[in-house]
């Protein structure tokens, strides 16, 4: 089939490039001139593991394109693909839906033959019917359908998560369209992947309260770990009682600084806003997202506790990562855009290592001091903060990084240390929900002397 897919950002191109590996002719269309440049040099914008490979071994095989001027494209298409922003919108946090109405618009100027319009940005409910009003009013001899596929795309697995998904949803109830529909994606027939056919606002729906949920979760297990650390539990224990009930699920039980990235946090906010302009608040949604954002500010008041003092001036805070999670160089609503501002305006100077995101990062945070290699961020350091768990911050060498601290003080707000492995390293070590700080002098054990006669 042919497809033309209008947006190159993250779902755009990962979708375009993984819809090309099915064996369909993709022509992925873009404003943004020096983005479509890079890509035709064979430049990725964005970093996904193997997404680069994709990419070219479909350009060399003459099946995936990249273009300026998708109108040839648009009127040749089976199906015509919406994916570009919907970031929230400034004033009322609503979803700015500018840049899909004015690829509606100009869609309906272009297709020839009955094409399926698929909205893959996430919108709210209701917005595939002013998408479809749009195309009436400026062509009412048009034949089309508008459908709505969400993606359910994970950054560093989207891939994975697209060629392998737990479900495809289709929101639409046109036959013609569901054929089109099922035939782009047959090839997932052979892993018997489930497709959902629903309509059209229930799809919708189904995206905002998919992620709702999931930054639900996540802020459920970050509440647990504030407990836990009053009541001396561990939360990674708790984590694995309770998501090894069925019911409930281990994913997404992972505490830490609060939920970041380009989907939870914007999604959530969007959903609030629709359900109350419908008169049906979704409360938990609403605190969800209200104890997100005070976790995020609260976690620079962890990093001066353990440093025993508010007053951080002339300290200097080594920070590994700061994209909002590994195998990602999005820096969307990064925790770090909270933390590293905050311990900046307590008077700490901050010093950071990110594999992928320092570019973004130097824009976003153009105090801190960015460094080479995570043992150049430790060097020299108060204390060395971890805010992303890259594999490479696994199992760094500790003795080595002892060495080059000014004081061998850790703060791991992904738990990715054991606190016991690190007392024995020497280090003063915090973590999330895992019975607070500890160190060398505290946790040693004590040595009761018995005599023993005869």
């Amino acid at each position: 089939m042919r497809v033309a897919m209008i947006g190159t950002g993250y779902v755009g191109l990962v979708s375009g490039a993984c819809f090309a590996d099915f064996g369909h002719v993709v022509t992925c269309i873009d404003k943004d001139p020096s983005k479509i440049e890079r890509l035709e040099k064979g430049e990725i914008p964005i970093f996904e593991p193997g997404l680069d490979d994709l990419v070219a071994r479909n350009v060399r095989e003459g099946r995936l394109f990249f273009t300026l001027e998708g109108a040839q494209a648009i009127k040749e298409a089976d199906a015509v693909f919406i994916a570009v922003g919907t970031p929230t919108r400034r004033g009322d946090g609503h979803a700015d839906l500018s840049y899909v109405y004015a690829a509606a618009e100009e869609i309906a100027g272009l297709i020839d033959g009955f094409t399926v319009i698929v909205t893959k940005s996430t919108v709210p409910v209701g917005t595939g019917d002013e998408v479809e009003a749009i195309i009436k009013k400026a062509r009412p001899d048009a034949l089309f359908a508008v459908v709505s596929n969400p993606e359910f795309l994970r950054e560093g697995a989207a891939i994975e998560d697209f060629k392998r998904p737990d479900r495809v949803v289709v929101g639409t109830e046109d036959e013609r369209a569901q054929a089109v529909m099922r035939e782009l994606y047959r090839p997932l027939s052979l892993n018997e992947t489930p497709i959902v056919f629903t309509g059209r606002r229930t799809s919708e729906l189904i995206k905002y309260a998919a992620n709702a949920f999931l930054a639900m979760k996540i802020t459920f297990i970050n509440e647990m770990a504030d407990l836990c650390e009053k009541v001396g539990a561990d939360v990674q224990q708790v984590a694995r009682g309770i998501g090894l009930d069925k019911r409930i699920g281990g994913k997404f039980l992972n505490a830490g600084p609060g939920y970041g990235g380009s989907c939870f946090p914007k999604d959530t906010i969007a959903l609030v806003r629709t359900a109350n302009d419908y008169g049906a608040p979704t409360r938990l949604i609403e605190t969800t997202v209200a104890v997100n954002d005070a976790r995020k500010k609260a976690m620079a008041q962890k990093v001066a506790a353990v440093l025993g003092s508010e007053d951080l001036a002339g300290k200097t805070i080594g920070v590994l990562g700061v994209t909002f999670k590994p195998n990602t160089d999005d820096m969307r609503d990064a925790p770090s855009l909270d933390i590293l501002p905050a311990l900046q305006a307590m008077g700490a100077s901050v010093q950071a290592f990110d594999p992928e995101g320092r570019h973004e990062a130097e824009r976003l945070l153009p105090d801190v001091d960015f460094k080479t290699g995570p043992y150049e961020a430790a060097a020299g350091a108060d204390v060395l903060l971890i805010l992303t768990e890259w594999d490479q911050f696994r199992a760094l060498d500790l003795d080595r990084v002892k060495l080059l601290m000014k004081a061998p003080v850790v703060v791991d707000l992904r738990n990715v240390y054991k606190p016991a492995e690190m007392v024995r390293a020497g280090f003063t070590y915090a973590s999330i929900g895992r019975g607070g700080t500890v160190s060398p002098a505290v946790a040693a054990p004590s040595i009761t002397l018995v005599s023993v006669k005869g």
